[in-house]
């Protein structure tokens, strides 16, 4: 957590000192996931290559009783992005590390599990030049790590059923992202 609060500063730092290479994003799949609120700064260092650092977090639960559903969230993370021509321009790949605590359940049965992810994730993209400080972006990912869970019985009831940790591997991102360019 401390580092990530470094790399938060660092990159208010960096947007201060060269407002060019600094930006803003949102993800706008990700308001279609029951509303998951996003925002990313990033900032650029080189001609080729970018730093950033993303907030999520989702605190919805919709319905009532056991038909209710959630997909609730608050994740962070940290990363840096590598662009082949030129920093939020075309192609693009990054790798980051992250770490999600989640509840989630009531879409398939009954059943929800909440817990904690770490890991690290992948992605590549494209960044369509909109205007001068105005971008499209289009990605996917994948991110892997280590998830510590428990499962109930239904999303409100506390009634445990399963709980335990295991290696996973899931989307990280299907990315539709607007961004300013400072």
């Amino acid at each position: 957590m401390k580092n990530l609060m470094s790399a938060a500063a660092g990159l208010l730092l960096c947007g201060l000192v060269s407002a060019q290479n600094f930006a803003v994003s949102t993800n706008v799949l990700d308001y279609v996931n029951l509303g998951t609120l996003n925002l990313e700064a990033s900032c650029g260092f080189a001609r080729q290559w970018s730093v950033s650092a993303g907030i999520k977090y989702n605190p919805f639960l919709y319905g009532e009783g056991t038909g209710g559903f959630a997909d609730r969230q608050r994740s962070i993370d940290a990363g840096a992005r590598f662009w082949p021509w030129h920093i939020y321009s075309g192609w693009w790949m990054s790798g980051k590390l992250k770490w999600q605590e989640y509840n989630r359940g009531g879409f398939e049965s009954s059943r929800a599990v909440e817990g904690d992810r770490y890991g690290g994730a992948l992605a590549a993209g494209y960044s369509f030049m909109l205007n001068t400080h105005l971008n499209l972006d289009v990605g996917l990912g994948l991110w892997g790590g280590y998830d510590k869970y428990i499962a109930y019985e239904c999303l409100k009831c506390g009634k445990i059923v399963d709980g335990g940790g295991k290696i996973f591997v899931l989307p990280n991102d299907i990315l539709l992202t607007i961004s300013y360019i400072f």
